[in-house]
């Protein structure tokens, strides 16, 4: 007779659960949609649906049944298993991100409860996801017209030519206002001077106008590295075709990191690392390269890039000596600092000081999001014994698991975009608030 009871909060748990699972499908597909850069146009007319209606099932408001889904999975290019897993999910990690921004504040966040938040009320928790989302945006762009502003070399050229010319004319016009008698000759030659600076400083004036235009733009100029990057984002498509790569140096470098892929692809095949891979109970590179016989670094840079099982959400960064980008592909929720930055305390680095040693770590960002890492560095020797060694690092994130109890390491993704005041490793002043 109890029974009756127990089975009516049991099946209660398990419809929170399943409302939990479809409540998050939708979001999931936007955000793959989102990071591949696709219109929904697109992504429906693959998946022969409406626009409409994947506008519904990304706001989560209508069902997806099997079969779509299977659709939907090969229209955004991704294993079916990753838009119906029961993994953390974007927007439960969207809340958590929410959450650890409430923390400073008086009134304490329910942690345990935000799984149940989102399937009893999907739609305030998607706009609190929403929100935090935007707010990490305006950031973004925050700090790209930053850094615009302060290093941009044709701004601070232009800025330079207009203070030059503003200077010329003042100067002829105080010689001319302050000698009321003076030769013709002299006087023409003052006039045509005023003339030709005035005429340079109109031009400047419209062209540093027309560039500060172009500040509202999204699509701001990037480098080779940050078009390579954007490229990754995209999927490694076609260099030939790929519409991210528009400098013949970006196209050369997204070359060279294909030729260096299959390289490492040739020394451990997919199927080989999926087959050991799905035989660990845990993630565990080192045990991981342990049983297939392969270097570390190898390992861990052909983890980076599986893109299967949980190594789908897995982000790899490499750097040289220098410490100098090499590839980055972040993990979900991990914000990259712009090219040529980074966090002093990223286990990437550490790894740099002690080649050969590997470095774990439980790494927590600014925002709450945690992330196991895992780095090592090697040494190259590419001009033989009689050159300089050479030494490169990656660094393999994976987002940790939310009842990981130990102790993490606070990072950001660098100092001027980071707003932890009190950090040790501190080397410039943050343009954000304090944390």
């Amino acid at each position: 007779m109890n029974r009756g009871p127990q089975n009516q909060t049991s099946g209660r748990s398990n419809s929170i659960r399943s409302s939990a699972k479809r409540a998050l499908i939708g979001t999931r597909i936007r955000e793959r949609r989102l990071a591949q850069g696709w219109r929904q146009t697109e992504v429906a007319q693959r998946a022969d649906i409406s626009a409409a209606y994947l506008n519904l099932i990304e706001h989560n408001r209508r069902p997806v049944n099997e079969a779509l889904l299977n659709r939907l999975a090969s229209a955004l290019q991704i294993d079916v298993t990753e838009l119906a897993s029961d993994r953390e999910e974007v927007l439960i990690a969207g809340l958590r991100e929410a959450a650890a921004r409430m923390q400073p504040q008086k009134q304490p966040v329910e942690i345990e409860h935000i799984a149940e938040f989102a399937a009893r009320f999907p739609g305030w928790a998607g706009a609190l996801a929403l929100a935090i989302h935007r707010a990490d945006a305006l950031e973004r762009r925050l700090v790209s017209l930053s850094d615009r502003m302060t290093r941009d070399p044709y701004l601070l050229a232009t800025l330079h030519e207009v203070q030059s010319a503003v200077t010329s004319v003042r100067t002829t016009a105080s010689i001319l206002a302050e000698t009321p008698e003076i030769e013709p000759e002299w006087r023409d030659r003052f006039h045509a001077n005023l003339d030709g600076d005035s005429q340079r400083l109109s031009r400047t004036a419209q062209s540093l106008v027309a560039y500060l235009d172009t500040f509202e733009d999204e699509a701001v100029p990037m480098s080779p590295q940050e078009e390579v990057e954007s490229w990754i984002a995209a999927g490694q498509p076609d260099p030939a075709d790929s519409p991210e790569l528009a400098s013949d140096a970006a196209r050369m470098l997204a070359w060279d990191l294909i030729d260096a892929q299959s390289r490492d692809r040739r020394l451990l095949p997919d199927d080989e690392l999926t087959q050991a891979v799905q035989s660990l109970p845990r993630p565990d590179p080192a045990q991981l390269a342990g049983r297939l016989g392969k270097p570390l670094d190898l390992v861990l840079r052909r983890l980076g890039v599986l893109r299967k099982g949980i190594w789908a959400q897995a982000g790899l960064i490499i750097c040289d000596g220098s410490g100098a980008a090499l590839f980055r592909f972040a993990p979900p929720g991990f914000r990259l600092p712009p090219p040529g930055e980074g966090c002093a305390l990223w286990p990437l680095f550490e790894a740099l000081t002690q080649p050969q040693l590997p470095v774990a770590r439980l790494v927590e960002m600014a925002s709450g999001a945690r992330y196991l890492a895992w780095a090592v560095s090697e040494r190259l020797l590419p001009m033989g014994f009689d050159g300089p060694p050479l030494t490169r690092a990656q660094m393999l994130l994976l987002p940790a698991p939310p009842d990981d109890p130990r102790e993490a390491l606070a990072v950001g993704p660098a100092c001027r975009i980071c707003p932890r005041s009190a950090c040790p490793a501190r080397h410039e002043p943050s343009i954000l608030g304090p944390a």
